[in-house]
């Protein structure tokens, strides 16, 4: 059974980027920000987006989310209720440089812990090339997915991003001797049969949640190009590891030569079809891949709400204007039914007029969140 979802009452940010000092409150599911572009919308949901592990929905450099002419570093804080009971979650930037991160203002580690109070997804206009742009941008996405799942899988990521980056700096240096290599592979193997299990497993259950879900946006048919994650549906994860590291070793000098490592789960791409026209995604017009990625979106947000037992934080930014009015009033009653809190930005309030009285109006200016009226 679902516990009930985490609902964020307090918003504060300091010296966080067009922000010096801001509060609000919030009392409602539904939560719609608008004002004039550039007014500082977008930044109020990269703020939340960092109680998410990594590096938020701009993947900018922490350094850039300090206000110029500030102290030098930041800080956000939210309250979070979730059965009755108020949870305080800061992190920030110190002036030195040095993250931190905070529940009931007690220090932890890192943005991992923040996943037992809140499971954070977001979808940005950013986003809407994803289906022509390159492979790497879809991995991201992809990995993203799976983090919504498995809170410790973007760890997972960075450390085999590493692995793999020390073993090409032994190939460029010339290592002679090989226990070195054999020792970065071995780490590489293991760290690359979890990271593919990982997003095969999301993958999966991902798609047999889209066939059993009714929506109205179009639905996606997701599978994963890759060699790793296709060994695993044939292999243990044992013998799938032996055989990649085999391949490692065997393709040493070709990677060498490449400066990278050609095989792995680190040239894995997402592949999408439209379902209903049965159309790669990247063959659909603009339209129907916006449709697309908000229905893979929507349905990403109902795993999460299965697999951890609560419904996730959804930042949408942007992403009303891009429908007609009967899509978004669908978009609204789909997003109610989701039982999560959802965050929500656009320039225009007549955006939003059909939900006054159910969803929180905030209105931004340039350093400023109010209520409206």
């Amino acid at each position: 059974m679902n516990e009930p979802a985490p609902q964020v009452r307090r918003l504060t940010l300091s010296d966080y980027r067009s922000y010096a000092s801001a509060r609000c409150e919030i009392n409602a599911r539904l939560v719609a920000l608008t004002g004039e572009n550039g007014a500082g919308k977008t930044n109020v949901l990269e703020a939340l987006s960092l109680y998410s592990p990594g590096r938020g929905l701009r993947r900018a450099e922490l350094g850039e989310c300090a206000r110029r002419d500030g102290a030098g570093g930041f800080a956000v804080s939210i309250e979070v209720e979730s059965d009755g009971a108020t949870t305080q979650l800061g992190h920030g930037l110190t002036p030195e440089g040095e993250r931190q991160f905070r529940v009931e203002r007690a220090p932890v580690s890192s943005a991992r812990a923040f996943a037992d109070h809140v499971r954070v997804l977001w979808l940005t206009p950013a986003m809407d090339g994803l289906f022509n742009g390159p492979a790497g941008d879809r991995r991201r996405f992809l990995d993203r997915l799976a983090l919504g799942v498995h809170a410790d899988h973007g760890a997972r990521v960075n450390k085999l991003e590493r692995a793999l980056r020390n073993r090409n700096r032994l190939l460029e240096e010339g290592v002679s001797d090989r226990r070195w290599l054999d020792a970065a592979e071995q780490e590489i193997a293991a760290l690359g049969v979890a990271v593919a299990a990982a997003r095969r497993e999301t993958v999966s259950r991902l798609a047999a949640l889209i066939v059993a879900s009714e929506s109205v946006f179009p639905w996606a048919e997701i599978s994963i190009e890759g060699e790793i994650e296709n060994m695993l549906a044939e292999a243990p994860a044992l013998v799938v590891e032996e055989r990649f590291r085999e391949t490692l070793a065997a393709m040493r000098r070709r990677d060498a030569a490449a400066g990278r490592a050609l095989a792995g789960p680190q040239t894995s791409d997402l592949a999408v079809r439209h379902g209903p026209k049965d159309e790669a995604a990247r063959d659909c017009s603009t339209g129907e891949q916006k449709a697309l990625l908000m229905g893979l979106t929507l349905a990403h947000a109902r795993l999460v709400t299965k697999m951890s037992g609560k419904a996730p934080l959804l930042l949408l930014d942007e992403v009303a204007a891009h429908f007609d009015p009967k899509r978004r009033e669908a978009l609204f009653h789909e997003i109610e039914t989701l039982g999560g809190q959802v965050w929500m930005t656009g320039a225009d309030p007549l955006l939003f007029a059909s939900l006054r009285g159910r969803a929180e109006m905030l209105h931004v200016t340039p350093g400023r969140i109010e209520k409206e009226g």
